[in-house]
């Protein structure tokens, strides 16, 4: 079976910083804490957006359904 390299090397990576943490999930989110807050990371963080609403067009000259979903269904 193929193996995508970039996937299998992710994979490699994640491996070796659980180790380094004996894949103690807590210890891994405190080290994840401590490197966000740590001084030259700017985060940012940007204002929520407003939805767009989106129009249906109406199927078969029938008026658009504004509750129907935007997804077919089988």
């Amino acid at each position: 079976m193929w193996q995508d390299p970039i996937v299998t090397e992710t994979r490699a990576l994640r491996e070796q910083y659980a180790n380094q943490f004996c894949h103690d999930a807590d210890a891994i989110f405190q080290d994840i804490l401590r490197r966000q807050s740590a001084p030259g990371k700017k985060l940012v963080s940007f204002p929520a957006r407003k939805p767009i609403a989106v129009q249906r067009e109406a199927q078969q000259g029938a008026p658009a359904d504004p509750n129907a979903s935007i997804f077919p269904t089988a």
